[in-house]
């Protein structure tokens, strides 16, 4: 049988050192950018960094640096740019002008384009299209005629009713509506879904995208999630059940990795998603040990979790892929810079005792034990109890049930108001 070959979109990566972003960081920076770009569906066949005082209003770098940059897309035989900050509708237009028949787009068009080819789910994918749309419609006038030479591709994949040319402002604005409120019917939908896990202690995975928190998923609840050594393999959050011992449980949930320079219109999307992280009462923020980037990832996290207002919720640090790291320099680093960690590996199950022993002590920390009287006639709350608590005493009188319970400070409030 013939193997089909897939051809890919060559890609010239655009850098800029600026500001407090050092020479070094910008390299660092086009090296996530190229894994992007590479899931994506594109080859980096090159990289160009410019050093600015003042950014270039029309170009973003200036014009003789524009006309270079063109220049060596054409000679590396590329039909692609992508800039690693972001293009102001005006500099996209400009660039499209100067460089006739290459595509130009900005790390969160390319970071938009991934999450629509992963985007698998009703709610993942209105999602992702509103947060296109919400990047689109700035850059969308009559005047843009290099709009027709976009036929697909990076940055300008089709599949979600916007590929028209010349589209109608008014129209993305009533498509944005029409999503907006899609998405508030589906966030009533996962409310009304978490009104039964109330009664468990809820734990949320947040980290950088490929730092392994499916692999812990799958490694602490037997689940099957998908795998896949890629950036945002999946975007769909899960919930599994998880042991923590032999009488207490948690709901653990793993969500949507995060990035640097994740697009605003993306996260404010994202919201109903990450609303198990704002939920959950622990968040166990993974990051990649054997990353020599992982002190800038964790910045990144939590610039993401104040955005979504999670930034002050109960954390533990989970350094993960800890089998990666051979020098042990690295590893008294690591503990160094983060001495609460738990360090880990998922894939080889290594340590994860020491995990769930460190959730459990903080669970423990949120329990309460009291004393109830419920009479036999409040069948609902014994009920209650016995399903949702540990009952670690029971004695029984004429008119019901004396219990000593242990539970979520919350559900044990919730059982006393019942009560009183």
């Amino acid at each position: 049988m013939q193997e089909i070959e897939i051809k890919l979109e060559k890609a010239l990566l655009v850098g800029v050192i600026h500001g407090d972003v050092d020479e070094a960081a910008t390299i660092e920076h086009l090296d996530e950018l190229e894994l992007l770009a590479e899931t994506a569906g594109a080859k980096v066949v090159g990289q160009i960094t410019q050093r600015l005082k003042k950014l270039n209003p029309q170009f973003l770098v200036g014009k003789g640096k524009a006309d270079q940059i063109v220049g060596q897309a054409k000679e590396l035989d590329a039909q692609l740019i992508i800039f690693d900050d972001d293009l102001s509708p005006a500099q996209a237009k400009n660039f499209m002008n100067l460089s006739e028949d290459l595509k130009v787009i900005d790390r969160s068009a390319l970071i938009l384009d991934i999450f629509r080819q992963h985007a698998k789910s009703r709610e993942a994918k209105t999602q992702v299209e509103l947060a296109h749309l919400g990047y689109l419609l700035p850059r969308l006038t009559r005047q843009w005629t290099h709009l027709e030479r976009q036929i697909g591709g990076i940055g300008t994949r089709s599949g979600m009713g916007e590929t028209q040319i010349e589209i109608d402002r008014r129209l993305i604005r009533t498509r944005i509506s029409k999503l907006k409120k899609e998405l508030e019917k589906i966030d009533q939908e996962r409310t009304v879904q978490s009104k039964g896990r109330q009664t468990y202690f809820r734990t949320a995975l947040v980290g950088y995208t490929n730092a392994g928190k499916s692999t812990i998923m799958n490694a602490l609840s037997g689940a099957d999630v998908f795998v896949q050594d890629q950036l945002f393999a999946t975007l769909d959050t899960t919930i599994r059940q998880v042991e923590v011992n032999d009488s207490q449980q948690i709901l653990l949930s793993d969500t949507v990795g995060f990035v640097r320079k994740l697009p605003h219109d993306l996260v404010a999307s994202f919201r109903s998603t990450l609303k198990e992280v704002v939920d959950a009462d622990l968040l166990l923020v993974v990051l990649d040990a054997s990353s020599p980037h992982v002190s800038d990832h964790f910045k990144t996290i939590n610039n993401v979790l104040d955005e979504i207002d999670a930034g002050e919720k109960r954390s533990l640090i989970v350094l993960n892929k800890i089998d990666l790291v051979e020098d042990i320099k690295i590893l008294n680093q690591l503990k160094q810079a983060f001495p609460e960690a738990v360090m880990i590996s998922a894939l080889d199950k290594l340590r994860l005792d020491e995990l769930l022993k460190s959730v459990e002590s903080i669970m423990n920390e949120d329990f309460q034990t009291v004393d109830v009287d419920i009479p036999f006639t409040n069948g609902k709350i014994i009920s209650e109890i016995q399903n949702d608590m540990d009952v670690l005493d029971r004695e029984y009188y004429d008119e019901g049930v004396r219990m000593t319970i242990k539970g979520p400070s919350s559900k044990i409030q919730q059982i006393l108001s019942q009560l009183a």
